[in-house]
Formats: structure tokens, sequence, C-alpha cells
């Protein structure tokens, strides 16, 4: 689930489910995406980004192992592994009271902290050409791309290497290697 796509009282049904009758347009219950994990894992992608209101509700699923839907009255018991994913700083976050610290350790049992592709340029050869081989096969990244690679900032991450080496496979029409002028940034 991407917290940040989804506004905040459909990220809550969309989390928790809701009873049928809970609000106008319930006619039917709906089963939340955490309890539909049950016996597996839930992704939150941007965590940062949820909304304090329901960090709440967040933290008590985790304590308690039960979610309740919106509307009703019984608690489901589930057994869900939780992974957590964010480019903010959380606790720079707890600091300005922007995410809760409770949360934010319970969340942080086994964090994995993964720099940005700006500091890891060692990573930008491996990942350019697994990203030329899904959009050209068979056409290889020259040493003067590279290098071009090698010199940007990456402010846009991976997504951004992604799109540059996609824009890449367009520009190169039938010829078999990208060469510097196709790297476009």
């Amino acid at each position: 689930i991407n917290c940040a796509a989804i506004p905040e009282a459909l990220l809550e049904a969309e989390l928790f489910g809701y009873a049928k009758g809970a609000f106008t347009g319930a006619v039917q219950s709906r089963v939340g995406r955490i309890h539909a994990a049950h016996m597996g894992t839930l992704f939150l992608d941007e965590i940062g980004d949820m909304p304090l209101s329901l960090q709440s509700k967040i933290l008590r699923f985790l304590e308690q192992g039960e979610v309740q839907r919106i509307g009703g009255n019984d608690n489901l018991k589930v057994d869900v592994r939780v992974v957590a994913a964010t480019n903010a700083d959380l606790l720079g976050l707890v600091k300005r009271q922007s995410f809760r610290e409770d949360l934010y350790y319970r969340l942080a049992i086994f964090p994995i902290n993964l720099p940005p592709l700006r500091e890891r340029l060692g990573d930008v050869e491996k990942i350019a050409n697994v990203f030329a081989a899904k959009f050209c096969p068979g056409v290889s990244l020259s040493a003067g791309a590279l290098e071009v690679l090698l010199q940007h900032n990456w402010p846009g991450n991976v997504r951004e290497l992604r799109n540059v080496l996609e824009r890449a496979s367009i520009v190169l029409g039938s010829e078999q290697e990208i060469l510097p002028r196709h790297i476009l940034l």
C-alpha cells in the first residue's frame, strides 16, 4: 500500500476494511488489506507520509495483532509481517512530532538503510545494465555512456536511472550500443 498516494479516509478503509453500512456507499462489508495479508506480508510504502490519525491505529494493530473494520465492533486477529519503507527521515519527523515515536520504534525492529544512488555509484553500472536489457535486449552500454551515467548526481534515484535507460532505448533506434548521445538527463 502506498501511504502517500491514497487520501486519509480511503487509506483507513483500504487498510482496515469496513462493515456494511459504515458510511454512505458501504453496501457490503469489505476486508481490509491488513486482514487480507493474514499469514503473509504487508508492505507499507512511504510510511512517513501516513497521517498521524492513522499512525495510532497502525500502532494498535502492530501491538495487539488485531484490526477492527470501520463501523464494525469485532476485533479480527491477524498474523501479518509488516515491511515499511520511506524516503523520509523518520527520526526527523519524530522530532517535529509528525511521526509517532512509539510507531517508529515498533517498526524499526530491523532497519535497512539504503543510501541514495549518488552515494553508491558502484551500483550504477549493474542497475543500468539490467534496465538496458529490459528495454532493449541485446544492446550493450558503451563505456562512454556509463561515464555519463556516473557523472550524474541522481536526484531521482533508481527511478530516474530507469527512466534514463528507457528514454535511451527509444532514441537508440536500431543501433546496438547505447552511446553518450543516447543518455538524455
